[in-house]
C-alpha cells in the first residue's frame, strides 16, 4: 500500500536517485560506523546506507512507517519523537565510541532538533542533515551578513559546518515549497568551555531586537549579571563574531 505523506509530520520523501547517490557520497559511510538516521521515511536513504554499513539504527515517529521498517532485519527501529530521544544513552547502548547522525529532518522542527542534539554533542562524530536551504544559510553565515543570526552563534561555537549539496524541490514527493540542502556538522575537537545554558540565554537576549544596538538589549542583561568588564555594546548583534560571544560568556561566568 502506498504511504501518503502526512503533513503534521512534515513528510517530504526523497525520490531522486542521483541526489540520493550524491548525499551518500557526502556522508561516506564506512563498514563498522555506528550510524543513526532520523526520519528514514520510505527508506530512500536508508537502503544505500545499510548496503554500506551492514546495520543501521533509525528513529521514526510515524507508526505505519515504523512497522514497515521493522520488516528489515538490518534495522534497529526506535519508534519515538526525536526530541524525546536520549542520544547519549542510545550511543552508550550501541557503541563504546561515537555515533554518526544523518537524516532528512522535518523542516517544521529542524531548529529544535539541532538544539536537542547540541546537548548530546559529546557522543557525536559528525552529522549530515537535509534541511531547508535558508536554515543552512543561517547556520553557516558569517558576521555582518543578513543570514547571521542566533542560530549561527549557537551552533558555530561547537561545530565546523558547511553546506555541501543543493537539493531542488522536485527531488521530493510531495515537493516542498522551498529549496533544500545538505549540511555537514563536525563537532570541534577542542571546543571552548562555556555554560551552555548561560550562553544560550545571552545570545537570545542579544538577538531579541537585532536591529537595535546591543546597549539596549545585551547591555541591560550584562548589568543584571554584575558584569564589569569591557565589551563594545555600540554594535548590533549581527556584527559580533562568535568568538567574542564565547569570550563574553566565559567572562560573565567568572
Amino acid at each position: 500500500m502506498k504511504h501518503i505523506a502526512r503533513k503534521r509530520f512534515g513528510q517530504h520523501f526523497l525520490k531522486d536517485a542521483l541526489v540520493i547517490e550524491a548525499i551518500v557520497s557526502e556522508i561516506a559511510p564506512q563498514a563498522g560506523d555506528v550510524m543513526i538516521e532520523i526520519g528514514p521515511g520510505l527508506a530512500a536513504l536508508t537502503r544505500p546506507l545499510v548496503e554500506r554499513l551492514g546495520q543501521l539504527t533509525v528513529i521514526e515517529l510515524d507508526r505505519d512507517l515504523a512497522v514497515r521498517l521493522r520488516e528489515q532485519p538490518q534495522l534497529d527501529v526506535v519508534e519515538s519523537d526525536v526530541l524525546k530521544v536520549d542520544f547519549s544513552a542510545l550511543a552508550e547502548r550501541l557503541t563504546p565510541g561515537k555515533i554518526r547522525v544523518v537524516g532528512n529532518l522535518p523542516y517544521n522542527i529542524s531548529t529544535p532538533i539541532l538544539f536537542h542534539l547540541l546537548d548530546h554533542v559529546a557522543v557525536v562524530q559528525d552529522q549530515h542533515f537535509m534541511l531547508q536551504k535558508e536554515v543552512i544559510d543561517r547556520m553557516v553565515a558569517a558576521p555582518s551578513t543578513g543570514d547571521y543570526s542566533r542560530l549561527s552563534v549557537m551552533l558555530q561555537w561547537r561545530y565546523a559546518m558547511e553546506n555541501v549539496l543543493f537539493v531542488p524541490p522536485e527531488s521530493f514527493d510531495p515537493p516542498p515549497r522551498v529549496d533544500s540542502a545538505i549540511v555537514r556538522m563536525v563537532p570541534l575537537a577542542e571546543p571552548p568551555a562555556i555554560d551552555l545554558q548561560r550562553y544560550g540565554q545571552m545570545v537570545q537576549v542579544a538577538f531579541s531586537q537585532r536591529r537595535k544596538i546591543l546597549r539596549n538589549t545585551l547591555g541591560r542583561w550584562l548589568d543584571e549579571q554584575g558584569f564589569t568588564g569591557e565589551f563594545d555594546l555600540q554594535r548590533r548583534a549581527e556584527e559580533v563574531p562568535v568568538h567574542e560571544y564565547v569570550s563574553l560568556a566565559q567572562a560573565v561566568q567568572k
